[in-house]
């Protein structure tokens, strides 16, 4: 049988190994590739045994060969976290650089159609809101978080520089604020964060006063989006997101209600340059895709909370580890 064959980068990240389930479950080919460095082989492990799947243990920043044809890549290696970002700065910029220029370049080969992971981040702390596809952004090109802000700007610029120069098929995803299962506990988001602390019995902490926002998605909800996205015939980014917005404070109630715990919240300086508003405008999507959110928050904050309920003490705690190196392919 002859199956279309897609690359997956970042695919044992959270999104990417939802990502790889979605195109099993449509019957494509996946190749997925990660270098671990933030990703965990426990989110993948249930596809290892299919045909149709396989694994290669690849820094894209290096040179990246693929054989056979190529019909579609996913670009999502990168950290995508603050704690992440900030410890392996150096990283960040290299796989939203040399990452994307090395995979654009396969793509080219290939005439493989490629869709980029951005992120609602290249608006920075913006200045409209809602915040929406034609907006460019109030970003610190020098602060801290300018490291992964600046190396999703430029992805999104090389991306269309192929596609004008080249024209070659790419996608622009600007992906919101997005949470359910194979989350990790100690990546610094705000709801495994909260949830992390409520399970362990700690208090909830909220960096600056809790009046900022943001718009939480379903991973469901925003894989959807993505897929649709990409066997859509649009070049111009879009916000993937869901809508509905709410402020951290009133979050980390609703997280206190949920967990059935009685933390109080506590609360510490807001980090540099972080963002006070984060609502995505998605009548594009909506026009474009026909794509709009379906999961609401208390659904799918359920899903996730008995996720993270179902973890191990040790997995509360660190990131368990687990020999696959059978499985991987250098």
């Amino acid at each position: 049988m002859n199956r279309k064959r897609v690359l997956i980068t970042g695919a044992a990240g959270f999104l990417g190994s939802h990502l790889c389930d979605k195109f099993i479950a449509e019957d494509y080919h996946v190749l997925a590739m990660d270098n671990l460095i933030t990703g965990d082989l426990k989110n993948i492990e249930h596809l290892f045994q299919l045909e149709q799947f396989e694994f290669y243990h690849h820094d894209v920043t290096k040179f990246v060969h693929v054989a056979g044809d190529l019909d579609y890549i996913l670009h999502f290696a990168s950290p995508a976290s603050p704690i992440d970002y900030l410890k392996i700065p150096i990283q960040t910029l290299k796989v939203g650089s040399l990452g994307t220029h090395n995979l654009l370049g396969l793509a080219k080969e290939k005439n493989a159609r490629i869709l980029i992971a951005s992120t609602s981040e290249v608006y920075g702390d913006p200045l409209v809101h809602p915040q929406t596809e034609e907006y460019y952004g109030n970003v610190n090109t020098i602060g801290p978080r300018g490291v992964y802000d600046e190396a999703k700007r430029f992805q999104e610029s090389i991306t269309m520089a192929y596609h004008r120069f080249h024209g070659l098929e790419t996608r622009i995803v600007r992906i919101f604020n997005t949470y359910g299962p194979r989350m990790r506990l100690n990546d610094g988001r705000v709801i495994p964060a909260f949830i992390g602390q409520a399970l362990r019995g700690e208090d909830l902490t909220i960096f600056g006063d809790g009046s900022q926002t943001r718009s939480f998605c379903f991973v469901s909800d925003q894989i959807e989006g993505i897929y649709k996205l990409l066997l859509s015939d649009y070049v111009e980014p879009v916000n993937i997101g869901n809508p509905y917005e709410i402020t951290i404070k009133d979050f980390a109630e609703e997280i206190i209600k949920l967990t059935g715990t009685s933390q109080k919240v506590i609360y510490q300086d807001l980090p540099k340059d972080d963002p006070m508003q984060r609502q995505p405008d998605i009548s594009r999507a909506k026009e474009v895709l026909g794509w709009e959110p379906l999961v609401n928050r208390q659904e799918g904050m359920k899903i996730t909370y008995n996720y993270f309920k179902s973890l191990s003490p040790k997995e509360l705690t660190k990131k368990a580890h687990k020999d696959f190196s059978k499985h991987i392919r250098k």
